[in-house]
């Protein structure tokens, strides 16, 4: 049998040429670099789990935004540790919190860098969830006040966009309407729409210290097994005037990620999360991966899934690979 005329292989021959060809590329500016905050000054304190990254209080916090911004990297997503904890989460919508004070360093100091703020409730309470508890249940319509009162708060700190987490039914428009009625009509919301109750979140809760005291998430956060389910979410946050829409995790997720991006119109981010970011870091520093290779595949994956924004741990390092042209 004779070759076939077209030979793949001719476009594989050199790097230059496959750089033609590259279907799917990274940009600096597809990626939102997550961070965390703390109450105090000169504290850089390392989280076990996910080596490379930090608890920050606000003057060192700067410095890493700063670093971001050089770097081409468009947008920081902030999650604060309040100084006490109560039952209500008051800290998170409280004028002097953690949250508002790093958003309005952060705007006053590079006001260039478009800062988002998680929304949600669970780093603020004693219990640990993300809305109101009564009778050892996690209430949905009494949550719905202060999670929008969060972010009405976080967008009178000067925030460019709120980011909903707390996976509430109705909270969208709860935002939306508090937002346009305290003076906010053109505060982006980033809804957190198919956010599965996950097993990889595990770094981030000792990161931002938010392990629920009794129970779990499963009851408001989504299966694992459902992808129509997650349709209905996306298509229920857009009609109550979600403006980006998000799947997380992401990788166990790629095909949820291709069908929001194949069904809604919207843009549509995908969150990379801690145990997508320690699962690699583990394994690099192991020697059972190629960190660098393994980090930009992943990536690349889940821009290739159809992730118009990646927020990762990740950030500067995938930004400085591909200032120079490794990636």
């Amino acid at each position: 049998m004779p070759f076939p005329i077209y030979r793949p292989r001719r476009l594989r021959e050199s790097p230059l040429l496959r750089s033609m060809v590259r279907e799917t590329t990274l940009r600096a500016a597809d990626f939102v670099y997550p961070l965390f905050a703390v109450h105090g000054r000169g504290i850089r304190e390392p989280i076990g789990s996910m080596p490379g990254q930090y608890r920050l209080s606000i003057d060192e916090l700067l410095k890493e935004c700063k670093d971001a911004a050089s770097m081409g990297i468009p947008a920081v997503l902030l999650f604060g540790l309040p100084r006490d904890k109560d039952p209500r989460g008051t800290e998170a919508y409280a004028e002097d919190g953690i949250i508002q004070q790093a958003v309005r360093a952060v705007k006053d100091t590079i006001p260039d860098l478009l800062v988002i703020t998680d929304v949600c409730l669970c780093e603020y309470t004693s219990h640990g969830h993300c809305g109101v508890v009564e009778d050892g249940r996690v209430k949905n319509d009494p949550s719905l006040e202060l999670i929008a009162r969060t972010a009405i708060s976080h967008a009178d700190a000067g925030a460019d966009m709120v980011a909903p987490s707390d996976m509430m039914d109705g909270r969208v428009a709860a935002i939306r309407e508090g937002l346009d009625e305290a003076g906010f009509p053109e505060t982006p919301i980033m809804a957190y729409s198919a956010k599965y109750a996950s097993a990889f979140y595990g770094p981030f809760r000792e990161a931002a210290d938010s392990t629920p005291q009794f129970g779990d998430r499963r009851s408001y956060q989504m299966d694992p097994a459902n992808a129509l389910e997650a349709m209905r979410e996306v298509a229920l946050d857009v009609d109550e005037g979600a403006d980006i829409v998000m799947v997380k995790p992401a990788l166990p997720y790629l095909d949820v990620i291709a069908r929001v991006k194949g069904e809604f119109g919207l843009p549509v981010a995908a969150y990379s999360v801690s145990g997508e970011y320690a699962m690699l870091k583990a394994a690099g520093q192991l020697g059972w991966l190629d960190e660098e290779r393994a980090m930009i595949e992943a990536l690349t994956g889940i821009r290739r899934a159809g992730a118009d924004i990646i927020i990762t741990y990740f950030a500067k390092d995938a930004a400085r690979l591909i200032e120079q042209g490794r990636a």
